[in-house]
């Protein structure tokens, strides 16, 4: 498995803006899938973005897109979640997770999430 630590999470006003990081070891970062999950209070864990090994496809949750952009550099085997147009429903603990470039395969590395709280 991979150790992902995510940091970057915070208290930010309505239409501000966060950049989440995820820092990744244990395993070749570049050769995974990477994602950003939220799971706010009282809810499930939902999908918010995800981008390939290579980087070249990208995928978004509806209530982000065009709000959010997520990338990755592997020469620092981190990827990025950078947050825009913030909005109170934006608020949960934001997890970072890895899974390996199979088809059909499940994200198996979590981190450890980020609190990201947008006041209205």
């Amino acid at each position: 498995q991979v150790q992902l630590v995510e940091s970057g999470g915070g208290l930010v006003q309505a239409g501000g803006s966060l950049r989440l990081s995820c820092a990744a070891s244990g395993r070749t970062f570049s050769s995974l899938a990477m994602g950003w999950f939220r799971q706010a209070p009282g809810k499930e864990r939902e999908f918010v973005s995800g981008i390939s090994w290579s980087g070249d496809r990208t995928a978004y949750a509806n209530s982000v897109k065009g709000r959010f952009t997520i990338s990755r550099d592997d020469a620092k085997d981190t990827v990025y979640l950078q947050m825009n147009s913030l909005k109170p429903e934006d608020t949960a603990v934001y997890y970072c997770a890895a899974r390996p470039p199979l088809p059909n395969s499940q994200y198996d590395s979590w981190g450890q999430g980020t609190q990201v709280t947008v006041s209205s």
